[in-house]
């Protein structure tokens, strides 16, 4: 079967930021690309209604976190990353590494909307509108969901670090 007109252009220019979406969410390379997969059959399946749409990137972020939700709230992820790294060596081109681990470590602990919410808002730069678009929620759920995942990650990074790595901005 022949992709829908458009569509491999679309696929061809939005892939790297489908994965980058999708990686932030789960945490996982393979999974990233699972979730992208399994988005752009989706979008593939609707695409000459999809791509009349005034946004068909929010259209495409709304499918992807939905996906993803689902696959979360179904536990189809039978598979989970270790909880420790294996040793390496730690040159000093390496700062800020301990870090970065903590927080993707902290990041994979949120509940998967609270985790979304971080996602969408600070990773890949959505406002509070486009983030509530995506999740299908109010502005109001979106500065909730916020809220509590920035307090969980500072909790999280304290726990690691022994202090914090996330300062609450005033």
């Amino acid at each position: 079967m022949d992709a829908p007109e458009g569509f491999d252009e679309y696929v061809e220019a939005r892939r790297e930021a489908l994965f980058r979406a999708a990686y932030l969410l789960t945490g996982d390379r393979h999974h990233a690309e699972d979730l992208v997969q399994a988005t752009l059959v989706r979008v593939w399946q609707r695409w000459r209604r999809v791509s009349a749409m005034e946004s068909v990137d929010a259209y495409v972020r709304r499918v992807q976190l939905s996906i993803f939700l689902s696959w979360r709230r179904r536990l189809l992820w039978r598979e989970s990353p270790s909880a420790e790294l294996p040793e390496t060596r730690q040159d000093d081109t390496t700062a800020g590494l301990a870090d970065r681990l903590a927080v993707v470590k902290a990041l994979s602990q949120l509940p998967p909307r609270q985790r979304s919410v971080i996602a969408l808002r600070y990773l890949l730069d959505l406002s509070e509108a486009e983030t509530a678009d995506a999740m299908s929620c109010s502005t109001g759920t979106v500065k909730r969901q916020t809220f509590r995942a920035m307090a969980n990650l500072r909790t999280l990074l304290s726990d690691v670090a022994g202090e914090p790595l996330l300062r609450r901005s005033s």
